[in-house]
């Protein structure tokens, strides 16, 4: 499992609760963003927005963090997010009905909402909490459509050091049967933290990845089985499920 560590926990017991064992080698680690100048300068400013859009938990956790210590949420500013986990922790963050794709998980899938098409965007400010880097589509996309887009950066990502011997010992030994890579990042990121010849040692167990960008990141870094898998925890588990029977 190569997620952050704080995203780690529920898909690591899921596996373990189904009679496997779960690795922790975490290929991403996220922090606070180390100026929190743009935080502060958007907080007097949150009624000015239509639409605040967080990229993932890890964005919802960093900006609300900052703002709720600050000031309530303005009532009139709406949420929006991608994905059934950053969903769950805007619900329990006390947001109702916030905008979420429910087919897809990706920027494509928020882009194709209606709440994000062009009749109802354009001329609306938006407000985008995400972390350092990243891609533009969802802010492009949405400034050709007419829309206002600011970006607010509330967390980094770094790739952390890791014991290389975590994940090549079992793998040497035939006991590692599965990478699971949740990001294109993470595959940049696993593969700087091994030399060439201990990356060939990885580059041998298959690899679970949730998103075609990541799955294509993955076969270009040399993995030999690559498997696809639905986006989310049930689409992983899924896919583990039917290749491992």
């Amino acid at each position: 499992m190569t997620r952050p560590l704080e995203q780690a926990g529920s898909l690591c017991r899921r596996i373990e609760a189904a009679g496997g064992t779960a690795i922790r080698f975490p290929v991403l680690a996220i922090a606070p963003a180390p100026d929190p100048a743009q935080l502060e300068a958007i907080v007097p400013r949150l009624d000015e927005f239509d639409l605040a859009f967080f990229v993932s938990p890890n964005a919802i956790h960093h900006a609300l963090e900052f703002v709720l210590a600050r000031r309530a949420w303005p009532a009139g500013l709406r949420v929006a997010t991608v994905g059934k986990g950053s969903e769950r922790v805007l619900l329990e963050r006390g947001f109702r009905d916030p905008v979420v794709p429910q087919d897809g998980f990706d920027s494509e899938s928020v882009l194709a909402l209606p709440e994000f098409s062009a009749g109802a965007i354009r001329g609306r400010k938006v407000l985008i909490f995400r972390g350092d880097g990243g891609r533009d589509l969802i802010r492009d996309t949405l400034r050709e459509r007419g829309a206002h887009v600011e970006y607010v950066t509330c967390y980094r990502r770094y790739c952390p050091k890791l014991d290389p011997a975590i994940l090549l010992q079992p793998a040497a030994h035939g006991k590692l049967d599965g990478l699971l890579l949740t990001s294109s990042e993470g595959v940049r990121n696993l593969c700087s933290m091994f030399g060439a010849g201990d990356l060939r040692v990885l580059q041998a167990v298959p690899v679970f990845a949730s998103h075609a960008r990541i799955a294509a990141e993955a076969r270009e870094a040399g993995f030999a089985v690559v498997i696809e898998t639905p986006a989310g925890d049930e689409g992983l588990l899924q896919a583990l499920t039917r290749h491992f029977g």
